[in-house]
């Protein structure tokens, strides 16, 4: 057996009442009836994405919990442990015994962080090029990561006694980074459900606050979990001002659609106050098109999206959370991931997952420094720009989707994004290699004289990163780019292209009809 001491139950903070909702709400109604977002539809269509998100491309998702300690299959072990004849049910009775004797609640005094470094984190993150760090404030497991008032189960009363949270957004904030917030609470309706159908902690009375409700999940969930729901978003929205709010699945189901609005629009509102410009990501149809940002999980665009949004995936395959036995991905595999979600007018937010003392496995901060330094070198064709006439090229087909990034593409030196970008100096095209051609030679067909993609003459080529002059030249079918050296980073070089200015165009104004 693994010796894991469980808590005491007299030493645990007395339950908080969160029975009347009355006030609260009727607070909300009024930050609502303020303005200028109502929680209609229609009133919600009027937000636009911020320039700063457009902008900013890449982010850092995290996923820290209680689960780490047990650092077993994936961060659902909390859900899986109470469900007879999983892996994580089994694995839980051969090393902590049975789970009426010691359950989910009873890791939480080895959850310690005591070597949490929020600073050390921040400049992790910033040398990994981010330009936003949204870290979980409460998952599926109903353990907040931030001073709540509404539960007495959080990292500020248990585990490592401290809002980690909110440590971690101050720091994320002197490092001149967008600081957000991810809540996962609505799962928790049903999350913990396994454990109702034997003899488990999660029926004792004592602890109905942290494991429940543990519905079905083929029930909708009643109004007094809805409300909590809301309200718990609306403090982090309040003690925080996160400029990201990330919503994970379900809230899509009908239920939730009502309090849904009242969210949008409460938080909308007091960005408003804030003078700040905030998003909030959706998965499926949780959202009205148009009123919020579209999120695809450890996924894939089929095409450019006019709208922009948002890829959220993991270094790792196997796991959101900390476990023993990752299968992590390789540089090459997430720095693709960004170039392609970029040239389709998303943004990539990567996570990663620290362990129970709030350490970052040595394994994942060298895959975040990895994808920092190809950012630094070649971030250009990354940060502010849009996407190109297409955007990309190449034998190499992606599966498009959600979860579709089980296995990596093998891209071949064909295989190539687009992004462009317009400023003060001029107009720019970017062709981002995703593969080092092997005889040094880039061969881009997109820019091919005979095509009408590229109709404006190339007044010079260069490849980011390097200061050596580049042979180029300009046939029917391809634009032919000698490297002036091996690119010494993953994936391949960036190619980046001048264009002559457009001529001007003959006034009209004195014309009258």
């Amino acid at each position: 057996m693994n010796e894991v001491a469980p808590p005491d139950p007299a030493s645990l903070p007395p339950v908080v009442d969160v029975s009347d909702n009355s006030e609260a709400l009727a607070a909300v109604e009024e930050v609502i009836a303020r303005g200028p977002f109502h929680d209609s539809w229609e009133s919600l269509r009027s937000y636009e994405t911020p320039l700063w998100y457009r902008d900013a491309k890449f982010g850092i998702f995290l996923h820290w919990g209680v689960f780490s300690v047990p650092a077993f299959a994936n961060e659902w072990y909390s859900r899986n442990m109470y469900l007879e004849g999983s892996a994580e049910f089994q694995h839980h009775i051969e090393t902590y015994g049975a789970q009426r004797d010691f359950g989910y609640k009873d890791f939480i005094p080895s959850f310690t962080m005591e070597n949490f470094r929020p600073d050390e984190w921040a400049a992790l993150f910033r040398r990994a090029g981010a330009q936003f760090v949204v870290p979980v404030a409460e998952h599926h497991d109903g353990f907040a990561m931030y001073d709540t008032g509404r539960s007495r189960w959080s990292a500020a009363q248990m585990g490592p006694e401290r809002d980690v949270f909110g440590d971690l957004g101050s720091a994320v904030g002197q490092a001149w980074m967008v600081f957000g917030a991810s809540t996962h609470r609505a799962e928790h309706w049903f999350f913990m459900n396994g454990g109702s159908r034997f003899e488990s902690d999660v029926l004792e009375p004592a602890y109905l606050d942290f494991y429940g409700p543990a519905q079905r999940e083929e029930t909708a969930p009643n109004e007094r979990f809805l409300e909590d729901w809301l309200l718990r978003c609306l403090e982090v929205i309040d003690l925080y001002r996160p400029q990201i709010l990330y919503f994970d699945w379900w809230i899509e189901t009908p239920a939730f659609e009502p309090y849904v609005r009242m969210l949008a629009a409460y938080y909308y509102n007091r960005a408003a106050e804030w003078g700040r410009g905030v998003v909030i990501n959706y998965k499926w149809k949780a959202f009205a098109e148009g009123s919020a940002v579209y999120d695809i999980e450890r996924g894939s665009m089929g095409g450019i999206r006019p709208e922009a949004w948002q890829n959220d995936t993991s270094v790792s395959r196997s796991s959101w959370s900390w476990v023993e036995d990752h299968d992590y991905k390789n540089v090459d595999d997430l720095i693709a991931e960004l170039i392609d979600t970029v040239s389709k007018n998303g943004n990539l937010m990567l996570n990663v997952g620290p362990k129970p003392d709030g350490t970052i496995a040595a394994e994942e901060q060298a895959l975040l420094e990895g994808v920092g330094q190809w950012l630094a070198r070649n971030g250009e064709a990354i940060y502010g720009t849009r996407p190109w006439t297409i955007p990309a090229e190449g034998p190499t087909e992606l599966v498009v989707g959600s979860f579709v990034d089980a296995a990596s593409p093998e891209y071949t030196s064909e295989d190539m994004r687009f992004t462009t970008r317009s400023d003060v100096t001029g107009d720019y095209v970017y062709a981002t290699l995703l593969t080092e051609p092997g005889d040094g030679v880039a061969r881009i067909r997109s820019f091919g004289s005979g095509l009408s993609l590229l109709n404006r003459p190339i007044q010079e080529v260069t490849v980011l990163g390097t200061k050596a002059p580049v042979e180029w030249s300009r046939s029917t079918g391809s634009l032919d780019v000698v490297l002036p050296d091996r690119h010494p980073l993953p994936c391949g070089p960036v190619i980046k292209l001048f264009l002559e200015p457009e001529p001007p165009r003959p006034r009209t104004d004195f014309l009258h009809g």
